[in-house]
């Protein structure tokens, strides 16, 4: 789906816009297998048209977990889960040569296209019409298990792991494999007038040593885990702060009640 930025600050007023169609991991690497619960979300408006595509990780055979601004103004969704869709061929009015699964979109009731910024309600699901049977899922936090972090001494060294189909690169060059990615970040600020309790604020400089990369487009509404090596989603992908995935990336937390209340409506 497409990713959201934010462009200007000016004394505490916070103008956000939305680009282009959402892109996938930056200076990470091929997922191969190792997070098989991780997909790839095609949306289509309610004449069956190709709208964006987004990251996303399924919490139960049927629950799938996204962004907000990934599932709202659609009316269906194809979720896709091999980790090389490289054969996968605009405008995707099907999923040849792939297996997937249709589904139903659902996008939190409090989600406002980013006007109550910080709380922006960043969460949707696409309740899958299939159940798809897998080893091992996704799980949500703990509530709360980020604040503990927040207070804990040291917390910045903490490494979290995202993993989405979005883009690699934007500048130089613009590359996307449409290949599952993942990639490592280090958590910077969980208590800033961008994150407030309701967003974390990872790095996206491999080069400063923190982390092998970030998220771009098309990893909107992927995973965000802590710990890193864990299936634990304690957010999901959900802005960023310039159209060059560069800097600083925002994902909406899961372990506040806001979120799971919602997303707790639709698991078994």
């Amino acid at each position: 789906m497409y990713r959201k930025y934010i462009i200007t600050l000016v004394a505490i007023t916070l103008v956000l816009i939305c680009t282009s169609p959402v892109l996938p991991i930056t200076y990470g690497e091929p997922d191969g297998n190792g997070h098989p619960y991780v997909g790839l979300a095609l949306f289509y408006d309610e004449s069956g048209n190709y709208l964006w595509r987004c990251s996303g990780t399924l919490l139960s055979s049927t629950v799938f977990l996204t962004a907000g601004h990934c599932t709202q103004g659609t009316a269906s969704a194809t979720v896709l889960f091999d980790s090389d869709l490289t054969k996968l061929q605009y405008p995707y009015l099907d999923c040849s040569p792939y297996s997937c699964v249709e589904g139903t979109p659902h996008t939190h009731p409090n989600y406002d296209d980013y006007a109550t910024f910080p709380n922006t309600s960043d969460v949707g699901v696409v309740i899958l019409d299939r159940q798809v049977i897998i080893n091992k899922y996704g799980t949500l936090p703990k509530l709360g298990i980020l604040d503990e972090l927040a207070t804990r001494r040291g917390h910045h060294d903490l490494i979290i792991r995202s993993v989405g189909y979005g883009m690699q690169s934007v500048k130089p060059i613009s590359e996307s494999n449409q290949i599952r990615y993942t990639s490592t970040s280090m958590l910077i600020n969980l208590r800033s007038h961008l994150t407030d309790g309701y967003n974390l604020q990872t790095s996206n400089n491999p080069g400063q040593g923190h982390g092998t990369g970030g998220s771009c487009f098309g990893d909107s509404g992927g995973p965000i885990f802590y710990p890193q090596g864990s299936n634990v989603v304690v957010a999901v992908v959900s802005f960023g702060l310039n159209n060059n995935c560069k800097g600083a990336d925002f994902g909406y937390r899961t372990d506040i009640t806001n979120a799971q209340d919602f997303i707790n409506m639709f698991l078994p």
